[in-house]
Order: C-alpha cells, then sequence, then structure tokens
C-alpha cells in the first residue's frame, strides 16, 4: 500500500500542472482577444462629416459711417419718433426736442378738452344722427391707438382723434345757443397747439439709414475715413471696456450706415501677417451668428502684430449698443469628410486613403481639402479634374469613391494594397 502513495502524488502534480498551463492558455486568449478590441479602434476609422476651422478670439473696435443729428432746443428733452434701430430716409422725421413750456401747454390743452366735451355732452342729444356717426368714427381711431405701438402712427391717430372731436364740437356749436362759447373754447386751444407746435423742434435724417440713440462721442474719430491713423496705442487710448453697453442720449441721436460697418483689430497670428486686402474671412460674434468679412486695410505694428479692419454688410443693427467687443476671427473654414491626417498617405505627389471592405483592402485617390494639426477635410475628384491630372477615361471610369460611413485604415502600408 505504501508503494501505491508516490504514483498517486505525481498524478495529482501532473493534473495541477495540466490545469495551470490550461488556465494560462485561457487567460492568455482573452488577453489577446481584449487587445484585438482595443487595437481595432486605433487602426480603423469610420469616415464622418465634419467641419474644420482656424480661429482665434479677438477683441474689435467697431468703426461705423455715422452721423450725429443735433438740434438747438437739445436742453429741452425730446420724443423719439423712430425708435432704436428702426431706418429712416433721407429728409424724414426721427424725433423731435420739446417746446419750452410744453407740459403746461398740454396741461392747458388737456382742461379745454374737458371744457368742450363737456359742453357738447350738454347739446349732443339735440343732434344724436351727425353726433353717433362720429363717435362711432372716434371709437374705430381709439381702437386702432390702443394696438399700435410706432410712436409715429400714434402721433397721427391722435390727430385724427382730435379733428373728429373738433368737428363734433363744430356741429353742436353752430346749431346751439351755446356755440359761440365752443368756439371761444376751440380757438383758445387752437391757439395754445401753434404755440406748442411752433415752440418744439423737429430732427430730420441728413440721410438714409439706422436711427440709433447710443451717442459716445467716437462718431467723428473712428470713421471708415481714418484707417491709416489706427495703430495699437491709439486705441487702446481710447480706454474702452469690451462689451460695455452704449448710453442712450437723451439730447441727441445719430444715423449709421446700414449697409457696413468694420471692425478694427489687433492679431499676432501667422494668418494676419499673410493676409492681404480683399481676403475673405468669417467672424462669430457673441451671440454665435457667424458672419462674412473682408479684410479691407492691414498695417505691420511691429515684428509681430498686424493691425486687421475687417469689413462686415451683416449684422450691423447687433453691433449698435457697443464700441469694443469681443468675436473669434475664423481664418478658414471648411466641411466635408473628415479623416484623421495619418489616415493619409501621399505618392508621387497625389493623396490616398486605404479602405477597408469586409478585409478588402482599396487604395482610393482623394482630394485633400484643408488639414489642421489631427484631420482633414477629404473629397472626391470631380471627372474634368482628374482628366486635368492625366488619367484616361477608362480610368476615371473604374476609379472607386471614397464615402461617409467607409472605413478606412490609419497609418497605411502603400506596399500591401494593389
Amino acid at each position: 500500500m505504501p508503494k501505491d502513495k508516490p504514483k498517486n502524488d505525481r498524478k495529482k502534480q501532473i493534473s495541477k500542472t495540466l490545469l495551470f498551463a490550461l488556465i494560462t492558455i485561457i487567460v492568455v486568449y482573452f488577453l489577446y482577444i481584449i487587445f484585438l478590441l482595443v487595437r481595432e479602434p486605433t487602426d480603423i476609422f469610420r469616415v464622418e462629416e465634419g467641419r474644420l476651422y482656424l480661429e482665434e478670439t479677438k477683441v474689435g473696435y467697431v468703426i461705423r459711417d455715422e452721423v450725429v443729428v443735433k438740434g438747438n432746443n437739445y436742453k429741452n428733452g425730446m420724443e423719439q419718433i423712430k425708435s432704436e434701430g428702426e431706418k429712416a430716409s433721407k429728409n424724414e422725421i426721427i424725433f423731435r426736442y420739446y417746446s419750452k413750456n410744453e407740459e403746461s401747454l398740454k396741461s392747458q390743452i388737456s382742461e379745454l378738452d374737458a371744457k368742450i366735451q363737456e359742453t357738447v355732452k350738454s347739446q349732443e342729444d339735440l343732434y344724436l344722427p351727425d353726433i353717433n356717426l362720429i363717435e362711432r368714427q372716434i371709437d374705430k381711431e381709439i381702437e386702432k391707438l390702443n394696438k399700435v405701438t410706432d410712436v409715429s402712427k400714434l402721433t397721427e391717430y391722435e390727430k385724427q382723434i382730435t379733428q373728429l372731436i373738433d368737428k363734433k364740437s363744430k356741429i353742436v356749436g353752430e346749431k346751439s345757443p351755446s356755440g359761440s362759447y365752443l368756439e371761444q373754447l376751440n380757438n383758445q386751444r387752437a391757439a395754445l397747439e401753434k404755440e406748442l407746435n411752433e415752440g418744439s423742434e423737429t430732427i430730420k435724417a441728413q440721410k438714409s439709414g439706422i436711427v440709433s440713440y447710443k451717442v459716445d462721442g467716437l462718431e467723428d474719430v473712428l470713421t471708415p475715413q481714418n484707417f491709416s491713423a489706427l495703430n495699437k496705442e491709439y486705441l487702446e487710448n481710447l480706454n474702452l471696456k469690451t462689451g460695455k453697453l452704449i448710453a442712450t442720449s437723451d439730447e441727441c441721436g445719430k444715423i449709421i450706415d446700414n449697409f457696413e460697418a468694420y471692425i478694427a483689430t489687433i492679431s499676432d497670428s501667422e494668418e494676419s501677417k499673410k493676409a492681404k486686402v480683399g481676403d475673405k474671412v468669417k467672424i462669430r460674434l457673441s451671440n454665435n451668428t457667424e458672419i462674412n468679412a473682408e479684410i479691407t486695410y492691414t498695417a505691420q505694428e511691429n515684428e509681430e502684430e498686424t493691425l486687421l479692419v475687417l469689413k462686415i454688410d451683416k449684422e450691423i443693427e447687433e453691433l449698435l449698443n457697443y464700441r469694443k467687443i469681443s468675436f473669434d476671427l475664423i481664418w478658414w473654414s471648411y466641411s466635408g469628410l473628415r479623416v484623421p491626417n495619418q489616415s493619409i498617405v501621399e505618392e508621387n505627389g497625389l493623396h490616398y486613403v486605404i479602405r477597408n471592405r469586409a478585409g478588402y483592402l482599396s487604395k482610393i485617390l482623394v482630394n485633400v481639402e484643408e488639414q489642421n494639426e489631427k484631420y482633414a477635410i477629404i473629397s472626391n475628384y470631380t471627372s474634368d479634374e482628374l482628366k486635368e491630372l492625366g488619367y484616361t477615361s477608362e480610368q476615371i471610369t473604374n476609379m472607386r469613391n471614397i464615402s461617409i460611413y467607409d472605413e478606412i485604415v490609419l497609418k497605411p502600408d502603400l506596399s500591401k494594397v494593389k
């Protein structure tokens, strides 16, 4: 019996060794599977729609072609006829200054209106057909008055109501014993209204454009006529705060060219050093709106910095409240099929990607539209472009194209692809 014990021990030892070896093989296999799963995404990339852009965030000074309009009675206070941001044509009334005794005159006119109404009321029952017709007209005008917010329309409806009231009082006055008293009241009212109108001052637009009451005193300083006077020191010495709202003036207004405005900025990017007048760029405002812009003036400040003046013809009303803003200057922007740079290989001056379809690899010629540090926007060449590159009609017909959701190989080896 003791002789069988060593044999049993050896069997147990062999079983343990075999079990350990099996477990080791299983662990190694699963580690390999995990390695493949982790490795696969880095070896294959699915083509997707994307956008690439090169941009920088800058501070800019808003320059406008604007004319300040101001009258003699600016100390009396003003009433806006055209509201902020509204467009006006040349010679159109945009605001008026109050007359010197406007409140007193309006109070006297209001008292006379009450007396006229009271006198008319005492007589109107005698002339109901005519009176009822006029009152219906007055009610219609009052209904219009309650629905409108335009100052110029308010004035128009108020004038029509006044005329109807006058007509009503005249009908009663001409046919009643109270006619002379009503006539006296109407004459007094007309005299006060004449004094009110003659004492006020209306201001007209000197040219067509956008009406604004945001006046900061820089209208004759930051103008499109003196780009050559601009430089970094000049702009910084204006001591403007970025994003600060321009206060509304109660003494004057201005007319702004509604077709174009300008933004002056200082940049130290490589793109700014290469920029030329006429180059097209984009800017993104604080409301995330992207608009086209054109470089209309450049000047080298020093070895590192460049002064740029950008012309825009959109969102001008958005900038009425500001003189100094923060914005994004977008040098270029491309949208299309986006792929990693490491998926693109160059051969004889042409660019290729390797498409993987179910393990079958195809070398596909692509046009690289633009690149940044990580990605590129690519497209397929047109037939005409391929002909210019020297390809025959048969070659073009047999040529494969790249499409969205295609899988391409990262770090491809052209030698392994036919």
